[in-house]
């Protein structure tokens, strides 16, 4: 063999070599591609549900604040017109007929008063002569004093040891302390 013919032989054994490392390059290229492709397609898949349940969670979440907002609103109108009861009982209160308020007075100071209190009128009660004049405030040596600046309604009793809140306002607080659950029960019952 010639000189020649060695090295075209070795150059088309080259490009052979040449060929095959480039086909089996391409093949192995070829399966680096499918297996990226089916691994962006599993990821593709798992993004897609982590971002559903994502946006699942925060729509839940956002359900549950508006019902909590809706409960804060039903709540604030449930005292609303808790607070509009009490504050027309007290409106009655205030109006009683001139027997109605010496005969609750009386009840009052019998079961409150004590000996020398000092009954503190509220400015617009009306009545505060003829419950001066009732036979437990001889009995008990009870004074009178009018126009009681912070009274809200009927009279406080102040004694040498301690002052008794017995005002309409402190009345009916209390009442609502008891009694606001069943009040609101009965109000507010879905019938």
């Amino acid at each position: 063999m010639s000189k020649e013919g060695i090295v075209e032989r070795i150059l088309s054994d080259a490009e052979d070599r040449a060929q095959a490392i480039v086909a089996a390059a391409e093949k192995q290229a070829e399966g680096i591609i499918a297996e990226a492709e089916d691994s962006a397609k599993r990821d593709e898949k798992g993004v897609k549900a982590e971002a559903e349940e994502k946006c699942a969670a925060i729509k839940s979440g956002k359900e549950a604040e508006a019902r909590l907002d809706s409960a804060k609103v039903l709540l604030a109108q449930k005292r609303r017109v808790i607070d509009s009861i009490y504050e027309r009982a007290l409106s009655e209160l205030k109006e009683l007929k001139k027997a109605d308020a010496v005969a609750f007075a009386d009840k009052i100071l019998q079961q409150f008063a004590e000996d020398g209190d000092i009954i503190a009128f509220a400015p617009d009660f009306k009545y505060a002569q003829e419950v001066s004049r009732l036979d437990i405030c001889a009995e008990k040596k009870l004074k009178i004093a009018l126009n009681a600046e912070g009274v809200n309604g009927g009279f406080v009793l102040r004694g040498k040891v301690a002052d008794k809140d017995v005002s309409y306002s402190a009345l009916l607080l209390a009442d609502r302390e008891q009694y606001e659950v069943e009040i609101a029960a009965e109000v507010f019952l879905d019938k």
